[in-house]
């Protein structure tokens, strides 16, 4: 019996299972039992690449304890797989040890290892496993009147020898020692190689009834798998018939309110998109979909749905969606096509704190047999493996990083070389499981006949493998997904019902569209703190194109894409959008199917069109191809054959070679960073609902933003643009601040959750007593009432905490000391009688605003009693104001900012250039460009203030400035001495 480990067999196999099985046609070998250990994450790619070599794939589990194989599991058919599945599955979702003996299973057998067991030991379907080279002890043994129960046994590693020496370097970095500190039971045997089949039994010739219990058992053993056909929850209701009228039901209840019953043009859509959902058998997976979000918006949550399914106008009646397809005219075809498969994806946002109560009803209301996230599969990468394999051979850190920046110039054999080597090989090779970011399966049959489960950290069980194999073997998933955008409004809707009494319906998007107050901060950039819309670029863009309404922001949603970016298009895209008379198309196709982008491809959708109406490629085809450059397919074959199919059609239409090149780099361009229309869509609706939060109540929209911990900038950007708004900025205060970032009327009082050092014990038993008992009357009461140790009431001192007491921090400090000298474990509790607070004669104390500035730099990161130039040496703070500078475009300009991001950028030199904003005196950003020779006379030296010289340029009405020179601004000295 020969049975194969892959890579997968982390930081064990050697080879992937196309290499076993390719290895196996080519030896001859017929039948191949995959066991990998303690995991079936390769499985279904063996069984595939095994159909394609004409090889017999069969199903197994080497199951350890730590380094320890135990015993091996092998599946007599699809239900002994489940077994298998079901039984490692139990202890590793408890966090147990595997047994010493396993069960008995009744689709599986058991093979020991030679030695661990005594032929009166073992139960039916259990066999012992003997290698070539213990022969010479069943001379001696028991085992000898009992070899009907002996099997010949062949584990395979490794390829060869030079496999042999990958292994013994995978094994020391699983092991986390020296390579010279290895031990034989660290490692797999030195014959675990592939031996022909025929090869193998002769060395067994001796032993005739070994080779015909081997040949029995190999004849019992089969893995039938059908890879096509859902895999997911076939219905919703129990009947595929009842599915589709409730779908039905559903839709047009959903087009009733959404558009009305009398418009015809949905109704057609409806119509057209139920009989293809239902043809397809995909009613169960928009219903399953429609009930995640009937149970949240019942509890209240906000989402958005993204995802190709957005396209469709029955996820809009179903709610699943607030983007309407006819308004967008979206493509009906990259939603769902006759041809397709599988079902279209949906991807819902939650917010960060509310996403784990949807996946918990998710688990409950289709349960744990036939619940589990997606499993993701993290790589070794290049460096990641060189720094591996550099600790394995004792090298320090240093000559590691040389290494990894350096990998150049080594004498062969040297350590260096042998790790570069080393590093080569295992690049790619499967190093840890994980979980996908969002996606849960919910299937049909259990779960586990499919796949063993992991328990990751969040708590629920997840497939040993991916989002490719789910996909190969017939599962779509549903992604329950998390973004900070969507915590920002939800905490400001909640804000502003508390402290305004107003209640907030986000779901008014057509309202918000048309809101001039929500047009004005597009056309102006003013978008810090709102989702998707705030980075530099981004603000950048809306600017150039004058943004305003909803077509054009779900546009540059799209086209700020590096695919679209990187291949030169959205600077010709802004020019086409100002001058739309001034250009020519590059074919007559284009100007058909990309008429509403000027002849641009901007979204997913726009490859499958001019795939399709261009190229002539099928709609299958055309959706393959856009799949694998979004990194959702991964047969390199498939992929290679549509793109010469591509190139080939363009040739028998006679397109000239330019202009099919031209087409094809656009295209390219495209992978990995292209949205669907839809999802661009999708985002533009959290953009607007965003925006409107934020040009109607802004004060809360930022402390919103600061409590969910930002989006694209660090806080004090946030806290910066609060106060740009009106709002008045506290430090924290222990009578009247809240643990996180709190706003009444226009004071804005930072949360304790931003101290650093400050133990998050102590800030909630602060905020929890002052709640409880009210306002804190002095230091000493303070202390009694919290028992807070000295440490850490120092550090709310040093904040101004504890102000209310009108005392200074000096004073505060010798008062702190002398309440707790002798301090011992302090014990918070009610005391019948309280000792009144001594009255201690202390001498004046100076406390200046500078040494204030500095505790709040230390201890949150930023001052909040004043500005970071109000601690420069200097008093200049810039020729110009940042809004000014369109106003003098070409001029030699001296400006004063502060750093708040830098965009790092590759030229087709590979030289490295940067584009920065700042922030002026006055909190306004402006941008800058350096190119690569200033860079490197001028370079970035950390965060703070610079003074900028360079020259105004503008892009269609944006300015920025070119730099010349640049060098930090010194702040004034720390007055506080050793600090």
């Amino acid at each position: 019996m020969i049975t194969a480990k892959s890579y997968y067999s982390l930081r064990f196999g050697t080879l992937s299972p196309e290499e076993l099985a390719a290895q196996a046609a080519a030896k001859g070998i017929d039948t191949l039992v995959f066991t990998d250990i303690n995991n079936t994450s390769g499985m279904f790619e063996f069984v595939k690449a095994c159909r394609e070599q004409g090889v017999s794939a069969l199903a197994g589990i080497e199951f350890r304890n730590d380094n320890r194989w135990l015993y091996t599991g092998i599946a007599l058919d699809f239900d002994g797989f489940g077994e298998l599945n079901r039984f490692l599955s139990h202890s590793r979702l408890q966090h147990l040890p595997l047994p010493a003996e396993p069960p008995v299973f009744e689709h599986a057998v058991v093979v020991w290892p030679w030695g661990e067991r005594e032929p009166s030991q073992l139960r039916e379907h259990e066999y012992v496993g003997i290698r070539h080279f213990q022969q010479r002890q069943l001379l001696t043994s028991k085992w000898r009147y009992h070899q009907d129960r002996l099997i010949v046994w062949q584990p395979v590693t490794f390829a060869d020898r030079k496999g042999l020496e990958l292994h013994r370097h995978l094994r020391a970095i699983d092991r986390n020692t020296l390579l010279d500190r290895i031990t034989p039971d660290d490692v797999a045997s030195a014959y675990d190689w592939m031996v022909p089949e025929g090869k193998l039994m002769d060395v067994f010739q001796d032993y005739p009834e070994i080779i015909k219990t081997t040949e029995q058992l190999k004849g019992n053993l089969s893995f039938d798998f059908d890879f096509s056909g859902i895999k997911n929850k076939r219905t919703y209701t129990g009947s595929r018939r009842d599915d589709e009228h409730l779908l039905r039901q559903l839709a047009l209840d959903g087009l009733k309110e959404r558009y009305g019953l009398a418009h015809s043009e949905a109704r057609q859509r409806v119509e057209k998109e139920l009989e293809i959902i239902n043809k397809l058998g995909f009613s169960a997976y928009f219903l399953i979909t429609w009930d995640i979000i009937r149970y949240s918006l019942a509890r209240g949550f906000y989402h958005v749905g993204r995802g190709s399914g957005a396209n469709s106008v029955v996820a809009y009646c179903l709610k699943i969606t607030d983007v309407d397809p006819i308004e967008l005219n979206l493509y009906f075809e990259r939603f769902l096509n006759p041809k397709r498969s599988s079902p279209p994806d949906f991807d819902i946002d939650y917010s960060w704190r509310e996403r784990e109560e949807v996946q918990n009803y998710i688990f409950k209301r289709y349960g744990q047999k036939h619940t589990a996230l997606l499993g993701a599969i993290s790589t070794f990468q290049s460096r990641a493996a060189i720094r591996e394999l550099g600790k394995v051979y004792g090298l320090p850190k240093e000559e590691i990083d040389r290494l990894v920046v350096q990998p150049a110039g080594f004498v062969s054999g040297s350590p260096e070389q042998r790790i570069l080597q080393m590093g080569r090989q295992m690049a790619d090779f499967p190093n840890v499981r994980s979980i996908h970011a969002g996606g849960i399966l919910i299937s049909d049959r259990p779960i586990t006949d499919y796949t063993a489960l992991d328990l990751p950290p969040k708590g629920f069980p997840a497939t040993q493998w991916d989002m490719y194999t789910a996909e190969d073997i017939g599962f779509e998933k549903f992604d329950i997904l998390s973004q900070r955008g969507i915590g920002h409004i939800r905490e400001c809707i909640d804000i502003v019902h508390e402290n305004r009494g107003e209640k907030i319906d986000m779901h008014r998007v057509e309202e918000f569209k048309q809101d001039e107050q929500v047009k004005e901060l597009l056309r102006s950039g003013e978008t810090t703190g709102c989702f998707y819309i705030e980075s530099p670029a981004m603000r950048g863009l809306l600017k150039k194109l004058r943004c305003d309404d909803y077509l054009t922001l779900v546009a540059a949603s799209s086209i700020i894409r590096p695919g679209v970016a990187r291949s030169g298009m959205m600077r010709e895209y802004i020019r086409r959008f100002h001058q739309p008379h001034d250009f020519e198309y590059a074919h007559p196709v284009m100007k058909e199917q990309l008429g509403e982008t000027y002849g641009v491809m901007v979204y997913q959708e726009d490859v499958i069109k001019v795939c399709h109406h261009f190229a002539g490629l099928d709609l299958a085809d055309a959706d393959v191809l856009r799949r694998a450059m979004s990194g959702k397919y991964r047969s390199r074959s498939a992929f290679q054959a549509i793109v010469d199919k591509f190139f080939e059609n363009c040739k028998q239409r006679g397109y000239p070679e330019s202009l099919t090149a031209e087409v094809w780099r656009q295209i390219e361009s495209f992978a990995g960073y292209s949205f669907s229309k839809a999802h661009s869509a999708s985002y533009a609706v959290e953009s607007f609902q965003s925006l409107y939060l934020k040009a109607r109540y802004p004060l809360e929209f930022m402390v919103a933003v600061i409590n969910n911990f930002g989006g694209f900038y660090d806080t004090w950007l946030y806290v910066n643009e609060a106060r740009r708004w009106g709002g008045v900025l506290h430090l924290p205060c222990v009578n009247r601040g809240q643990y996180a970032t709190a706003i009444t009327g226009k004071d804005i009082f930072m949360g304790f959750v931003h101290v650093r050092d400050l133990e998050q014990k102590t800030a909630r038993r602060i905020v929890e007593e002052h709640n409880r008992k009210g306002n804190y009357h002095d230091l000493g009461d303070f202390i009694r009432r919290t028992g807070t140790t000295k440490e850490q009431l120092i550090l709310l001192i040093r904040l101004g905490a504890l102000r209310f007491t009108g005392k200074t921090k000096p004073e505060l400090l010798w008062e702190a000391h002398l309440l707790l000298a002798g301090e011992r474990k302090q014990t918070k509790g009610e005391r019948l009688f309280h000792a009144a607070t001594p009255d201690y004669r202390l001498p004046e104390f100076e406390q200046k605003h500078i040494e204030d500035a500095y505790d709040e730099i230390e201890l949150l990161g930023f001052p909040v009693s004043c500005s970071l130039f109000d601690l420069l040496q200097t008093s200049f703070r810039g020729e110009f104001k940042a809004g000014d500078l369109e106003q003098h475009v070409g001029k030699q300009v001296r400006m004063v900012g502060q750093l708040v991001t830098i965009k790092y950028v590759r030229t087709v030199n590979r030289q490295i250039m940067h584009f920065a904003t700042f922030i002026d005196a006055a909190g306004e950003f402006f941008d800058t460009v350096h190119f690569p020779q200033t860079l490197k006379r001028w370079p970035f030296k950390g965060h703070g203030i610079y003074l900028i010289l360079g020259k105004i340029v503008s892009e269609f009405g944006q300015p920025s400035i070119e730099v010349a020179k640049m060098a930090p601004l010194p702040l004034q000295p720390d007055p506080r001495g050793g600090r």
